[in-house]
């Protein structure tokens, strides 16, 4: 059961109408990393948890404060919305509120939510389940949960900056806190986890025997630069080996012949050969 109590969590009140903003601030709303990302996250997560007790009770309530967040947030949009027109004509870009529509106002704010916030991103692009993860493991989970608290403060930072007014940057002093707060629970929960022997260090904690034993413990050099493996933490105390110079374990990456019905372009290594061009170019090669 959820319980809708009639005051915000924090107050979100501008100091004056600001369209263009409320456009940008549409990312900490519907954004991959956005207030309705994380308040779905740990929704699914608790409902989906098989540990009763304290960190199903961490999560739901983290998951029931995000809601609060997202309506601190849709209140801040739709105040810094007041007076956005609805209509608009060739003369209206005169007028200062319409030049900021036309210059980066979010139009659908005010043609579908009626001068509203949008469950989108700050592109209006409309927020996707698929931002969400919700394991059962809470190891994997708790990671993902740091994770996206570290991109949303981020977020929230880089927005803090692009405004001067008062009530936007109290509002956001408060979400930054908040963030601060729930990297460093989850971090905490992490620890928690291995401490009562319910996960590792590794998600998930199983197969360990069955994994290809000679590759569970090297990195691949792969791109320019040798300083990867000046990295002691990763390295040597992780008992892990930088492998300088690796291999291709694998044959050609060879496509199966197509289905005749998909009409895929198809001609064996010998038929290609075979081609007058294939011919031409044999030709020019024994000539030089």
């Amino acid at each position: 059961m959820f319980r809708h109590t009639k005051l915000l969590q924090f107050e979100a009140k501008p100091e004056k109408p600001d369209p263009v903003y409320a456009h940008k601030l549409q990312e900490l709303i519907g954004g991959a990393f956005g207030e309705m990302t994380v308040t779905m996250q740990y929704l699914f997560q608790g409902w989906n948890c098989r540990v009763e007790g304290k960190y199903k009770d961490l999560i739901m309530d983290t998951a029931t404060e995000e809601i609060g967040h997202v309506e601190m947030l849709a209140t801040m949009v739709a105040r810094l919305l007041e007076g956005a027109p609805v209509t608009a004509t060739a003369e209206s870009v005169k007028d200062p509120v319409m030049a900021a529509v036309i210059g980066g106002m979010d139009p659908q704010q005010a043609i579908v939510a009626g001068g509203g916030a949008l469950p989108a991103d700050s592109n209006g692009t409309p927020w996707n389940g698929k931002y969400i993860v919700a394991s059962g493991n809470l190891l994997a989970d708790f990671r993902a949960n740091a994770a996206a608290e570290a991109q949303g403060r981020l977020q929230t930072a880089r927005l803090y900056n692009m405004t001067d007014d008062p009530g936007v940057k109290a509002m956001l002093q408060f979400n930054l806190a908040r963030d601060t707060v729930h990297q460093k629970q989850w971090l905490a929960a992490i620890e928690e986890l291995e401490a009562d022997g319910l996960e590792g260090d590794i998600a998930p904690n199983a197969l360990f025997d069955e994994e290809n034993q000679d590759h569970n413990h090297t990195i691949w050099h792969l791109s320019d630069g040798p300083d990867g493996a000046k990295g002691a933490s990763w390295t040597t105390e992780a008992g892990i080996e930088y492998l300088m110079n690796p291999k291709p374990l694998g044959g050609p990456g060879t496509a199966p012949k197509p289905d005749p019905a998909l009409y895929g372009t198809y001609a064996s290594l010998q038929d290609a050969k075979g081609t007058m061009k294939g011919k031409v170019k044999a030709v020019k090669s024994k000539a030089t």
